[in-house]
């Protein structure tokens, strides 16, 4: 479908290399080669479960107080109290629902090596099982984290798509997904890129 390709063209056009996903709330658009090693992963994948339900300012403040206390490691995460985590990322809401999440997975995390260079690389399946961890931030988490084209489906995307009547509505979240990735290049760097645009689409839309 010729039509997602001009969009991303139109997107890119209007807003530019987005620079997706921060570490440390640093961005560096147009440079794929981010994450470099497991704390940069395990940061990405603490903010894809964080941003569940909230915007981005308040993860932002969540992971700046994990950063504080040394927790945005996966071993201090994995031995830290719930109650100590659910204080420290009070502004991302849900906060009881998401320490549990992020003790979860920081477990999970562990389990797939602690060494840079021989950390497995997690299957999708695997973090569907993961409690509270559903399609979207598994995509996120692979997109952003494991440098893997999987290509993630948020409001947005469905705003987008309505708003250029590619889709009816009714569309499920497989249905949607199917439909970048049987359209564009199974390219992670696009798909990093189409999504992080049709964030800022977004967030100028609900400016207007």
């Amino acid at each position: 479908m010729e039509k997602l390709q001009e969009l991303y063209d139109s997107l890119i056009k209007k807003y530019g290399r987005q620079g997706w996903w921060p570490i440390n709330n640093k961005y560096r658009p147009g440079n794929y080669d981010y994450p470099n090693n497991n704390l940069e992963r395990f940061e990405i994948c603490v903010g894809a479960i964080l941003t569940q339900n909230t915007s981005w300012i308040n993860v932002v403040k969540a992971l700046d107080n994990l950063r504080k206390k040394g927790l945005l490691d996966p071993h201090n995460m994995s031995i830290a109290k719930e109650e100590r985590i659910g204080e420290l990322i009070k502004p991302s809401g849900y906060f009881n629902q998401k320490a549990k999440k992020l003790k979860e997975f920081a477990w999970f995390f562990l389990s797939h090596g602690t060494d840079d260079n021989d950390h497995d690389v997690p299957k999708r399946e695997e973090l569907l099982e993961i409690w509270g961890i559903g399609p979207e931030t598994a995509d996120s988490i692979l997109l952003y984290a494991y440098k893997k084209p999987e290509f993630v489906i948020d409001a947005y995307t469905k705003s987008l798509l309505l708003h250029e009547r590619i889709i009816k509505g009714d569309e499920s979240y497989d249905m949607l997904k199917s439909l970048f990735q049987e359209n564009l290049p199974k390219d992670y760097k696009l798909y990093n890129e189409y999504h992080a645009l049709i964030v800022e689409w977004g967030k100028n839309q609900a400016k207007n």
